[in-house]
């Protein structure tokens, strides 16, 4: 990602491409299939792993997203945590650890939906696409987490500013060029996942995401077709 022409395609005008989409096809959706907001649960398929696995990807992407979020909010308050070593140390070590949390999620998702034929069954191909390009993503981060240290502190000085100027119309793509592929790799995908978000179940995640952190355990009856005997009807007027 070295050639000015692709750096200008990837992080100048790709952004602005997955925005549009983001928000042309969330509102497209929400207008035609109200309905379809929603996770598509399947767990009264199978349920074990299916909350282990979820409850790990949420907590962990909530608080992944929300210091993506602050650090993007209040980069100088930030970088003034972290001017004191033992706090930075503090900050990087649960960051890492909620990233880890969120790619455990992503990999109990992916491997449920492997193992078990009937989860394997209502997975769409919008569900496998969406959910490599999460792990990956996940994934490039924790590299960049363990050999790019201090992200929290370079995210508000290189990042945040990168972000800001997009969001006002004036991108600035002089703070990614020199940044490692992996980080380039890292931002890209986060705009692809953005562009692709409302062809997705996730869209879910804008209508009411949060209760499900503290829910109580549902218990779901299914009364489809074959599950209780359908037992033959007598004829009319017969005796025992």
């Amino acid at each position: 990602m070295t050639n000015p022409t692709m750096n200008l395609l990837l992080f100048a005008m790709l952004p602005y491409v997955a925005l549009f989409t983001f928000f042309l096809g969330t509102i497209l959706r929400y207008r035609k299939a109200p309905f379809t907001y929603s996770s598509l649960s399947s767990q009264f398929l199978e349920n074990n792993q299916h909350f282990w696995g979820l409850t790990a990807l949420h907590y962990g992407i909530i608080a992944i997203l929300l210091g993506h979020l602050l650090g993007l909010l209040i980069p100088r308050q930030i970088l003034l945590w972290n001017s004191r070593p033992l706090r930075l140390y503090v900050l990087e070590i649960f960051s890492l650890a909620f990233a880890l949390m969120a790619l455990v999620g992503f990999v109990g998702v992916i491997e449920r939906r492997i193992r078990y034929p009937k989860a394997r069954t209502v997975t769409t191909p919008a569900d496998w696409i969406i959910e490599s390009m999460l792990i990956l993503q996940a994934a490039a981060g924790i590299y960049v987490a363990i050999f790019y240290p201090w992200g929290t502190s370079w995210y508000s000085t290189s990042a945040a500013p990168y972000l800001h100027s997009i969001f006002l119309f004036r991108p600035d793509i002089s703070y990614l060029v020199t940044m490692p592929f992996i980080v380039k790799f890292h931002v890209v995908n986060g705009w692809l996942i953005v562009g692709f978000f409302p062809f997705t179940r996730l869209v879910h995640a804008l209508v009411a995401p949060v209760p499900y952190l503290w829910r109580k355990p549902q218990l779901v009856r299914w009364y489809g077709i074959g599950i209780l005997p359908v037992w033959p009807r007598r004829p009319s007027g017969a005796r025992d």
